[in-house]
């Protein structure tokens, strides 16, 4: 008689005493089954796609679907989790993807970005004058987490799309119980209801007076027109704002200390500056800090790799898994600050729901980083690896807090 054995849910944590580590299940699932099954919080099940070449192929066919509304999507129940809600563009399919998503393209493109690095490298050197000024180094240290790493992209977010940054506090509460994996559900609905009404008076606001911004010229471009509605220009802001500082913030922590921890490398970006860049891409692949998808459903039984995935069946890809794929990053547990192929990292995702901000993501972490090898040569962590507080509990994994010296 044979036994079912239920599948095990999403691995998540870092391996014990390695919290650079993705979670260890994934290399043995590369090996040995790198298309496997795991279990939901709901009590369905999904797919779990571990290898590089399944996962670019998952995330370049259109016929696996964004669209959480689709019966069969692997919900997570975090940001974007509910169905009903209204959806940003990258919730949707094509072609009302491509229409929503086409709106803000060009807020995002490299040359706009680039234009942006003199005033992204005000915002740091001011903030690292703070972190001077408040010498840590008498108090034992500094959150570098609190003095720049939240700070940096969510000024320059909040400045791109017209939010004070007098209510960063607001979204940066909010957003950690949208991505918490451990707060009840009726918290984190509480917090989703909060963030919507925070985001319908501010668009109300603007509506009267739109300003030089992302939501101004939305508001002015696509609402006036009768493009979009109040309710997309507000979906728009919610998602912006969050992927706008969440995901670079936890980067920079965990590249910061990434670089305190291993000082050849750190030595090496010092005295060559123009590796920095490349730099930045190991460190993205490196960390691939979104532990929990991206997540798909399949609108058509699909083959991947000699797979058959039926249509209404959930996909959850593990990205963290794919960049640590020795079959094309070698030594791929090793961060090498020089590795020639590390840009092709699936940390932004892959096809048509690429990353819309990974330009803008990619000068504030060079900035960032350049700026803090240059002004802080002798920063260390004021604390034990283990008593750093690593956000095992999140959907974007990172540092609580990173309390650094000099």
């Amino acid at each position: 008689m044979m036994i079912s054995t239920a599948p095990a849910p999403l691995p998540v944590e870092p391996p014990s005493g390695c919290p650079f580590e993705p979670p260890a299940e994934f290399a043995a699932l590369r090996t040995a089954e790198p298309i496997s099954k795991i279990s939901l919080p709901d009590g369905s099940w999904a797919w779990l796609a571990t290898r590089y070449t399944d996962i670019r192929a998952i995330l370049g066919d259109t016929r696996f679907s964004s669209d959480t509304t689709v019966p069969g999507y692997p919900l997570s129940g975090m940001t974007g989790g509910a169905a009903t809600e209204n959806r940003g563009f990258i919730r949707r399919d094509p072609p009302e993807h491509t229409r929503l998503r086409r709106m803000v393209t060009r807020e995002f493109m490299v040359k706009r970005v680039e234009a942006l690095r003199p005033e992204i490298q005000r915002i740091t050197d001011e903030l690292c004058d703070a972190m001077e000024r408040a010498d840590g180094r008498e108090r034992g240290g500094v959150d570098l987490v609190e003095a720049l790493a939240l700070p940096v992209p969510s000024l320059v977010i909040s400045l791109l799309l017209g939010v004070p940054y007098d209510d960063h506090d607001i979204f940066q509460r909010l957003t950690g119980k949208l991505l918490s994996r451990t707060i009840a559900d009726g918290e984190r609905e509480a917090a989703r209801i909060e963030l919507r009404d925070y985001l319908d008076q501010l668009v109300t606001t603007k509506e009267a007076a739109p300003g030089d911004d992302i939501l101004g010229r939305l508001i002015v471009e696509q609402q006036r027109t009768g493009e979009i509605t109040h309710d997309e220009v507000a979906a728009f802001a919610a998602l912006l704002l969050i992927a706008g500082h969440e995901t670079t913030a936890n980067m920079i922590g965990l590249s910061a200390l990434t670089l305190m921890r291993d000082p050849e490398s750190a030595g090496r970006l010092r005295q060559e500056p123009g590796l920095i860049r490349g730099a930045v891409e190991e460190l993205l692949r490196f960390h691939s800090i979104i532990r929990n998808g991206p997540r798909r459903v399949a609108t058509a039984d699909i083959e991947i790799d000699g797979h058959l995935i039926r249509a209404g069946e959930g996909v959850v890809v593990a990205v963290a898994s794919a960049n640590r794929d020795e079959s094309v990053f070698a030594d791929a547990d090793r961060l090498d600050v020089c590795r020639p192929n590390a840009q092709h990292h699936v940390a932004f995702g892959y096809g048509i729901h690429q990353c819309l901000g990974q330009a803008l993501a990619r000068v504030e972490l060079q900035v960032v980083i350049g700026t803090l090898l240059r002004r802080f040569p002798t920063m260390r962590p004021a604390v034990p690896d283990d008593e750093i507080p690593f956000r095992t509990d999140m959907a974007i994994y990172g540092c609580h807090a990173l309390p650094v010296t000099w």
